[in-house]
């Protein structure tokens, strides 16, 4: 599955798709991007007169990308969006700096364990300035549905 496939399985859309590119993806880890448009529905009054990305969207896009993405790519020839669907079951974030309307950021995820259908990853969030926004562990599990 090459990696446009990949955002194209997830089982989301917009305005709550919150994956642009997938940059690297092997069965160790994911990279990927998402940029924060300017007129996001959820900017309007989070906070009035200075907009920042609440951490439940930030935490979402890490696992759109560092859970759902990685776990798609895991699954390959089991793969199919029909009859199989992916779920966060967990997950413990630490926030270290805002995330501002039209910001770009980007999702690493390196595997901690995929097993028994349940994928465990050390996820981190960057800005454009590769520092540091966001970091901790997401678990999720595939299941038919």
């Amino acid at each position: 599955m090459i990696r446009q496939d990949i955002i194209e399985e997830l089982p989301y859309s917009k305005p709550f798709l919150f994956v642009d590119e997938i940059v690297e993806v092997d069965d160790d880890h994911i990279k990927g991007s998402y940029t924060f448009k300017k007129d996001e529905y959820f900017y309007e009054g989070h906070f009035r007169d200075h907009p920042v990305t609440p951490g439940v969207i930030l935490t979402e896009c890490m696992a759109q990308i560092g859970m759902a993405c990685f776990g798609i790519h895991l699954l390959k020839d089991k793969w199919d969006r029909e009859t199989i669907g992916v779920a966060m079951s967990s997950n413990e974030i630490n926030f270290y700096k805002p995330v501002f309307p039209g910001e770009k950021v980007s999702v690493v995820s390196q595997k901690v364990y995929f097993r028994f259908s349940k994928l465990k990853c050390n996820v981190a969030m960057y800005n454009a300035q590769n520092t540091l926004v966001a970091k901790g562990i997401i678990a999720g599990v595939a299941f038919k549905k």
